[in-house]
């Protein structure tokens, strides 16, 4: 087997935690403008902010039309959610100013625990880097807000379009100069392992809490579909020095 040059991750949801830092915002935000009156679920708030995304996202990436930065469509998804009846009342609390900065929320994500520790060590072993929706801008402040040492950072804005569209994959590699066999994807979401692995990128699953509806993946020895399944990027760094010593 090659040896692994290059591990490519999935950010929100796989390295950063986009749940808990999107609804301690909010929290604060609410109480600085009066909102927390309005309402007190802004777990709810941000879910379906985030499931906005991944809609669009996908629509994209399948052909339709739309805005190919992420900034521009999490405020766009932003500004629809507050004319909603139940988030109305919102909505006339919160002005210009308060959007913006609310909206750069998603450039200040806090990674998971085992985040930043694991890839340093990964990054002793193989190159790290992303494959993000997120835009260059998002994906580089996001890197010097949680202490994220990548060693290259691409976003799918580079490639016009957005995961799961083959393209971004296949460009990565390309810049990357490796052969799927090569490298890994890395994620927390099944459809973005499945769409990597039929271009013959192997696979890692790393489970977070609460991040994808498929709960029960299962590697390839336990029958499953992935290469791996890890319970944190500390664990995967020993998988790696272990393959590329035998390698």
């Amino acid at each position: 087997m090659a040896p692994i040059q290059a591990l490519i991750f999935d950010v929100f949801g796989t390295v950063v935690d986009w749940r808990s830092s999107v609804v301690a915002e909010l929290e604060l935000v609410g109480k600085k403008s009066g909102a927390e009156k309005a309402t007190a679920d802004w777990a709810r708030f941000a879910q379906e902010w985030r499931t906005g995304y991944m809609t669009k996202t996908r629509q994209i990436a399948a052909g339709a039309s739309g805005p190919r930065n992420v900034d521009v469509m999490h405020r766009e998804i932003l500004d629809e959610l507050l004319t909603r009846p139940e988030w109305s009342q919102i909505g006339e609390l919160w002005d210009e100013s308060t959007r913006q900065s609310l909206n750069l929320v998603w450039h200040r994500l806090n990674g998971w625990p085992d985040s930043v520790e694991g890839l340093k060590e990964l990054k002793k072993h193989t190159i790290i880097a992303t494959l993000s929706n997120g835009n260059v801008r998002l994906l580089t402040d996001m890197a010097k807000h949680a202490a994220l040492p990548w060693d290259m950072i691409f976003s799918t804005e580079l490639f016009d379009t957005f995961k799961p569209n083959p393209k971004a994959y296949l460009e990565t590699m390309r810049h990357l100069a490796v052969q799927p066999h090569e490298c890994f994807m890395v994620a927390a979401h099944i459809f973005d392992l499945r769409a990597a692995a039929s271009l013959g990128m192997r696979t890692v699953y790393v489970p977070r809490p609460d991040e994808d509806v498929v709960v029960d993946v299962k590697s390839k020895a336990e029958g499953g579909e992935v290469d791996y399944v890890v319970k944190s990027f500390i664990e995967l760094a020993q998988i790696i020095e272990q393959l590329n010593a035998s390698g």
